[in-house]
């Protein structure tokens, strides 16, 4: 009769710790998630991570310009004339000095801020100030801005008139 070289629970003990260091090593391989971006109207909000950003360097602005208009995936959410737009973004994406500003269809409608949430009671976004029909959607994007003023990170939503 030969025995076992380990007992039940040694060899239980063993499976278990390889299973723990092989599940920290694939999470270990994993991105860290991009900070959110939330965009609210009324009682409805939107949260998304940023599709286009960086990690190393600041995007190009041929980059930021394809990531505002090319939005494929893109949030959406329901606005209608006269309610109040929210526009918030997680503390990470203001820490070190960096600013994030709001751009509808390519134009900026606040300036680089270091606060982490605007709110624009009764905007009307989609007001054309009188030139021809009004659109029935319009492309939202929150852009990061570094210290230096170059662009770290997109966040795109759709804003979709009710």
């Amino acid at each position: 009769m030969t025995a076992p070289l380990f007992s039940g629970r040694a060899r239980r003990s063993v499976a278990a710790l390889g299973a723990v260091s092989a599940g920290l090593l694939l999470l270990s391989a994993c991105d860290k998630p991009t900070p959110l971006a939330t965009v609210t109207v009324g009682t409805s909000s939107v949260s998304a991570e940023s599709e286009c950003h960086s990690a190393k360097e600041p995007l190009s602005i041929e980059r930021v310009q394809e990531c505002v208009t090319d939005l494929k995936d893109a949030k959406t959410i329901e606005y209608g004339r006269g309610d109040t737009l929210r526009l918030g973004v997680e503390p990470d994406v203001v820490e070190d000095g960096k600013r994030w500003s709001a751009i509808l269809d390519g134009q900026p409608i606040t300036e680089p801020s270091s606060n982490t949430y605007r709110s624009f009671p009764g905007a009307d976004v989609f007001a054309t100030g009188g030139q021809g029909e009004a659109p029935t959607s319009k492309k939202l994007a929150i852009l990061q801005i570094a210290e230096d003023g170059k662009p770290l990170a997109v966040w795109s939503f759709n804003l979709k008139l009710k």
